[in-house]
């Protein structure tokens, strides 16, 4: 079979690569986003999924606008059976959609966490599963038919980059699955009643405050590396462990243990266990040289 595959980061490139690798499937053309200035320098830089496409000498496109008239027509020429899309980046147009089967690799549960981030969504809700969603594309934003649905389990520590790579895992099996077996699939319309969505992660939700140990925690394990969680005071929350969930105590941010490696810092309800940290225009350090710095001893507030 023919397919055009449409995506950009790392997500969609091992999607990309089990496409490449697997038999009777032949990559016709490859849709990514155009390159982008990277770094201090400024370094234009290719999307990883040209680069892979290049490697295999499979066409690559890269418009700045799906939707200008010459490139929906140029995309129209390209012989193709289905078109898959994994996290491309922009909205396709209807002429794509009718042109052949658009299937899309969705990380989350349909119809919960529609949109743009739903596995650091999944981790800041807490939730225990999750998955990835095939469904056949519409004009709506991830409101598809669905064709079928793979769950996994989600641990109660597990940090975003391991779950992006356990469902990652997960689409490219899924991916081939789909495709392999399209025509015995029947394509069930999303519960509209049930759907939830998420924003665009910004830099500002990294901020927390020391309210509910629980909810800094599912942030330090959904915003870590980027963008990170930090204290209003701009201290960066390197390495975390929740140490007490349900607890309540009068004062908030009160280091009540210091050990060896480690402190323990109490929220309204619950406390943490911070190993490491990050003061403002400094390295990363552990937690006793910073509180050692600082004169910060047992019952100061950490700030």
């Amino acid at each position: 079979m023919n397919v055009v595959f449409m995506g950009t980061p790392d997500y969609a490139e091992k999607i990309l690569q089990k496409l490449l690798d697997t038999k009777d499937i032949n990559v016709t053309a490859v849709y990514t986003q155009p390159d982008k200035p990277v770094g201090r320098k400024k370094i234009m830089t290719a999307p990883v999924v040209k680069t892979l496409a290049m490697k295999y000498n499979v066409p690559v496109y890269q418009p700045t606008r799906l939707r200008d008239e010459e490139v929906v027509e140029e995309f129209r020429t390209i012989d193709c059976d289905y078109i898959v899309v994994a996290a491309y980046g922009q909205i396709l147009p209807k002429e794509i959609l009718t042109y052949a089967p658009c299937i899309n690799l969705h990380a989350s549960i349909l119809p919960h966490y529609r949109g743009a981030s739903p596995i650091q969504q999944v981790l800041l809700n807490g939730e225990p599963q999750t998955g990835v969603t095939a469904m056949l594309m519409d004009e709506g934003l991830d409101t598809g038919a669905i064709l079928k649905v793979k769950t996994i389990d989600v641990a109660d520590d597990e940090m975003v980059e391991e779950l992006f790579d356990a469902l990652t895992d997960v689409a490219t099996d899924l991916t081939i699955d789909v495709l392999e077996n399209f025509s015995t699939l029947t394509p069930i319309e999303q519960d509209e009643t049930q759907a939830t969505h998420c924003k665009k992660i910004t830099k500002a939700d990294g901020e927390v405050d020391f309210d509910d140990a629980v909810e800094l925690f599912n942030k330090y394990r959904a915003f870590t590396p980027w963008p990170g969680v930090y204290l209003s005071s701009g201290l960066k929350l390197k390495k975390i462990a929740l140490q007490e969930r349900e607890k309540e105590f009068d004062e908030a941010g009160k280091i009540i243990a210091i050990d060896k490696d480690s402190i323990v810092v109490t929220c309204k309800r619950g406390a943490i266990r911070i190993f490491r940290v990050q003061p403002n225009s400094k390295k990363e350090m552990d937690i006793i040289s910073y509180i050692n710095g600082k004169r910060v001893v047992l019952e100061d507030t950490l700030s």
